[in-house]
């Protein structure tokens, strides 16, 4: 078995990323695509452990809701090295829980899905400002070696900050820009000084910053409620439960 094969035939949870799930698409936007697979228990009876995440190209088998999007790039994760980013507030992979745009759910998804809000806490101010911080340094060299920034990434930056200062108020976490969507794409245009999004960006900073000390999320993330998914759904698997059924989707929705 190719770990393709492993992810088409295991994936629990699949969702469209990036611009189309931010609200921030345009005619010539990717369509990105993240799972999660499930890989079976006793795969880890080897010495050789089923992959942490597989990239490539493959199609999900047909569901009840139809074909998908068929055989297209993909990446996808384990299900329980999913839960340990998310676990640690990785913008990437927390954001997956909540796209509007999801091509297939069966019923480990969905109670993944359920649980979405165990694994925010205020530890995500830490790791999306952190993670900022790595995207604003790469602008900051793009303008040192060309005269500006990659306006495509300078907009993602702004809309990672907004949706983390966001979070840390209202304890939701909201990846889709709504009423932000022209002044976010003005910037990839190239329509607003480098200067002005600077200060966008120190702004939205320092507001995250006031945010953690009154936010509605808990200190740390549910972990033993994770654990306890994870046990059941590894223990399952050995002994050979029957997959979940009732698979969905909100592509075409």
């Amino acid at each position: 078995m190719t770990p393709e094969q492993l992810a088409a035939d295991h994936t629990v949870y699949s969702c469209v990323m990036g611009s189309r799930a931010f609200g921030l698409a345009t005619e010539d936007s990717d369509t990105d695509v993240r799972g999660v697979y499930l890989a079976p228990t006793p795969l880890y009876w080897r010495f050789e452990k089923p992959p942490t995440h597989v990239e490539g190209r493959w199609a999900l088998p047909r569901s009840d809701e139809g074909e998908g999007l068929g055989n297209v790039e993909r990446f996808s994760w384990e299900l329980e090295r999913f839960c340990e980013l998310a676990l640690r507030a990785n913008p990437n992979v927390l954001e997956c829980l909540y796209s509007p745009l999801v091509e297939y759910a069966d019923g480990t998804g969905r109670e993944l899905l359920a649980l979405r809000e165990a694994f925010l806490s205020r530890q995500a101010h830490q790791t999306f400002v952190r993670y900022a911080l790595g995207q604003r340094r790469k602008l900051d060299a793009d303008v040192r070696q060309y005269g500006a920034p990659r306006w495509k990434h300078a907009m993602h930056l702004l809309r990672l900050l907004m949706s983390c200062r966001d979070l840390l108020r209202t304890g939701v976490l909201t990846i889709g820009v709504g009423a932000e969507r022209e002044r976010l794409l003005a910037v990839r245009r190239g329509e607003v000084s480098w200067p002005e999004v600077e200060a966008r960006m120190a702004r939205l900073a320092v507001e995250s910053d006031e945010a953690v000390a009154r936010s509605p999320l808990p200190p740390e993330p549910d972990r033993a409620r994770v654990a306890d998914y994870l046990f059941r759904v590894r223990r399952e698997s050995a002994l050979g439960a029957a997959a979940p059924s009732g698979a969905w989707s909100t592509l075409g929705a």
